[in-house]
């Protein structure tokens, strides 16, 4: 496995410019893949704009002020992906990782209080010993629960670091979601209808707005309405 990764190549959901600079930091293994997360020393460098160079980016990290979902994170190539919760103690700013229209991860502020939980999205279930069931969550997360509970698809409100569930949005008619993936990506649409496939074609969801997608590409975040902002996009 290379550990090295040039700009040109690098993924186009990073917020970075190509042809200034011939390498770009390449992600460490960790909870999410390359194409839906952000190396955190490339966050405070480039979107940031924290520091000038990887060297002070090293040197803010080492200061152990910088959290990622309530933990301190010290590794510059540490992936930073789909809705983690940034946290800069230094400067007392929080940040929630989004994806915008242009199908860019982005980062959008929020306030204290939101920087205590954060959405996840249920991709599995295993049953384990004693008849307790694991659940696993798109950012590599596993929870233990005593019963099944909860269904594939569902999204659970974490308090964070602590990981225990505050509430949970299930994938239903009129349930706002976000749109991670394809030409709607990055907008918060609402559910019309759910369809499930017997076959070996994806289940596929049908929004009021008008369009339908895969249901991988759906992540629900509330009840009736948003619990999260869209990023705002820049005009050209």
């Amino acid at each position: 496995m290379k550990k090295h990764l040039k700009r040109l190549p690098a993924p186009r959901s990073w917020s970075l410019p190509r042809k200034t600079e011939f390498w770009a930091p390449k992600p460490s293994p960790g909870p999410h893949p390359i194409q839906q997360s952000v190396p955190l020393g490339l966050i405070l460098r480039d979107m940031l704009h924290l520091c000038d160079n990887a060297r002070e980016a090293r040197h803010i990290l080492n200061g152990r002020g910088v959290k990622v979902d309530g933990r301190v994170v010290v590794d510059p190539k540490f992936p930073v992906g789909l809705l983690d919760v940034l946290s800069l103690d230094e400067v007392k700013s929080h940040y929630r990782m989004l994806v915008d229209t242009r199908g860019r991860m982005a980062l959008v502020g929020i306030e204290d209080p939101d920087a205590k939980w954060k959405l996840c999205r249920i991709e599995d279930k295993t049953t384990v010993g004693g008849g307790k069931t694991q659940l696993n969550l798109h950012d590599g997360r596993n929870i233990l629960l005593a019963k099944d509970a909860y269904k594939t698809g569902t999204t659970l409100k974490l308090q964070i670091p602590t990981q225990k569930v505050v509430e949970h949005f299930e994938l239903a008619k009129g349930a706002p979601v976000l749109v991670t993936g394809g030409k709607h990506v990055g907008e918060i649409a609402h559910v019309l209808e759910v369809q499930r496939t017997r076959n070996p074609r994806a289940n596929t969801v049908t929004f009021k707005e008008g369009f339908s997608t895969d249901i991988d590409k759906v992540f629900v975040v509330g009840k009736e309405v948003p619990t999260i902002k869209a990023p705002e996009v820049p005009a050209l």
